[in-house]
């Protein structure tokens, strides 16, 4: 399976991307939304299970209908790092782990979701989640699919093995990355490093369309760079300016600022 192997669904805001891996039916929602959300989907059977929730308004009812009318049944909605939203399926079963409840409902992922209601007003959905079903174990089954839950600091990732495929919060190929410091580099090298030992056919992200490991590739020498930029300067302005210099294009420079501030604290 390529990255390319899709076919395109064009609704009034977001698209839909659709791979086809036998039984399974995975479809990608790209939101087109301020914060370049993505949800995604896994249809087995006549039954879907979403992974997480879009979180602007217009986004909620253009989903919801395209479910509608694809005539499937949701059976459940997993919330990793995506609490937001909450109006979203209110009827469908909400799983989560402790840990991804408690980042999303008083931790880093609520406060985000605050900032967010500042920035965009009412056309953000701001209401959290309610979850109905804590995840316990490190698989579970819902819509006949299997889920292999895999702990991150925050919340958690997901492998599809059925379909060799992994969900984790973000990866970008072309865009800036938070980067916590050395040791969170160093992390971020070995979990990717992993993706490419297990040689995932796409890597799926809440931020960005699918991946391969190719992408997981240049992201490795990304942060590997940043790491050594990093050594070289000085202080957070010389940093930068030197990152930006050698990815003139890459997106995301606000999370570019967050990694100057680990690196070199006030």
């Amino acid at each position: 399976m390529k990255k390319t192997d899709y076919k395109e669904i064009k609704l009034e805001k977001g698209t839909i991307f659709e791979y086809s891996f036998g039984e399974v039916k995975l479809l990608v929602y790209r939101t087109n939304d301020f914060i370049d959300d993505e949800a995604i989907m896994l249809v087995k059977n006549n039954k879907t299970v979403v992974i997480e929730s879009p979180c602007f308004n217009d986004n909620i009812a253009e989903l919801e209908q395209f479910i509608k009318d694809t005539g499937t049944q949701v059976e459940g909605v997993v919330l990793a790092y995506h609490m937001g939203g909450g109006t979203f399926l209110p009827n469908v079963k909400k799983y989560a782990t402790k840990k991804a409840n408690t980042y999303g409902t008083v931790g880093g992922g609520k406060a985000l979701v605050e900032n967010f209601t500042k920035a965009f007003g009412n056309i953000f959905d701001s209401s959290i989640h309610s979850v109905t079903n804590i995840i316990a174990g490190e698989t579970l089954k819902i819509a006949d699919t299997e889920l292999s839950i895999v702990e991150t600091a925050d919340a958690f990732d997901i492998v599809f093995p059925e379909i060799n495929v992994i969900y984790t919060h973000m990866l970008g190929h072309d865009c800036h990355s938070i980067i916590g410091g050395a040791a969170h580099a160093d992390a971020m090298i070995a979990e990717l490093e992993g993706y490419i030992n297990k040689n995932y056919d796409l890597i799926l992200t809440s931020h960005y369309d699918p991946e391969d490991t190719n992408d997981v590739k240049t992201k490795i020498d990304y942060v590997k760079n940043i790491k050594s930029i990093a050594n070289k300067s000085a202080n957070a302005e010389e940093f930068k300016e030197k990152v930006k210099s050698e990815y003139p294009n890459y997106s995301g420079l606000n999370y570019l600022d967050i990694t100057a501030g680990a690196f070199f604290p006030a």
